[in-house]
């Protein structure tokens, strides 16, 4: 059974895999459960370093700050599998998140307390734009998108065949636009797949979809 264990350690922390040595704060747990929950699920392997290596956790507390996560700190509340594995005398506790199912995104406190939504980009947990919402939003509920082939988008269309990406700030200067006009363009854009957003730590790209 411990093979089950090393071979997803072999695997490195990535966009479904995050690994805690221990757990000290609910609210900052939250984040990754809201954040695998909004994205493509995964699974969380308490216990372990960074690197990989085993540490193994202390009685039933990782637990219980999990299970406050979920229930206290994840809005809406989110549940979880766990199971308890015995690596060389150490317990490792591995925590499985599904993707959300319902009609909400699950949010969670930033380091203000402030709760927003998370998505899992590679092996980081990022707050998303309002963009992402709008177009999260017209997924799921639209009723239909009518676009318009008009000169911001011939403007964007003819940047991103040049380049491999653009700002926000930098579509609405080339295309003379107000916030919100530009907003509407790309979350109606994002819908059709026709431009993806891309999540970075430092700022959000907008690329020719595929």
């Amino acid at each position: 059974m411990s093979a089950y264990i090393y071979d997803l350690i072999k695997q490195g922390e990535h966009q479904q895999l995050d690994f805690k040595h221990s757990i000290t704060d609910s609210k900052k747990i939250a984040r990754s459960l809201a954040a695998f929950s909004n994205t493509d699920g995964g699974k969380l392997l308490v216990g372990v370093r960074d690197n990989g290596s085993v540490a193994g956790v202390q009685g039933d507390e990782e637990f219980y700050m999990v299970q406050a996560a979920a229930d206290l700190y994840c809005r809406p509340a989110i549940k979880f599998e766990t199971k308890a594995w015995q690596i060389n005398g150490k317990t490792i506790l591995e925590i499985t998140i599904s993707r959300v199912s319902g009609d909400k995104l699950i949010t969670a406190p930033d380091k203000n307390g402030l709760y927003k939504v998370y998505i899992r980009v590679n092996d980081e947990n990022l707050i998303v734009n309002n963009i992402y919402l709008k177009a999260w939003n017209k997924k799921k509920f639209g009723k239909g998108i009518l676009i318009r082939y008009d000169e911001p988008e011939k403007i964007i269309f003819d940047y991103l065949q040049e380049n491999q990406s653009i700002t926000f700030s930098k579509f609405r200067k080339l295309a003379n636009l107000t916030k919100y006009k530009a907003e509407t363009i790309l979350v109606n854009l994002i819908v059709l797949n026709i431009i993806k957003i891309d999540f970075t730590e430092n700022q959000v790209l907008y690329k020719l979809g595929k």
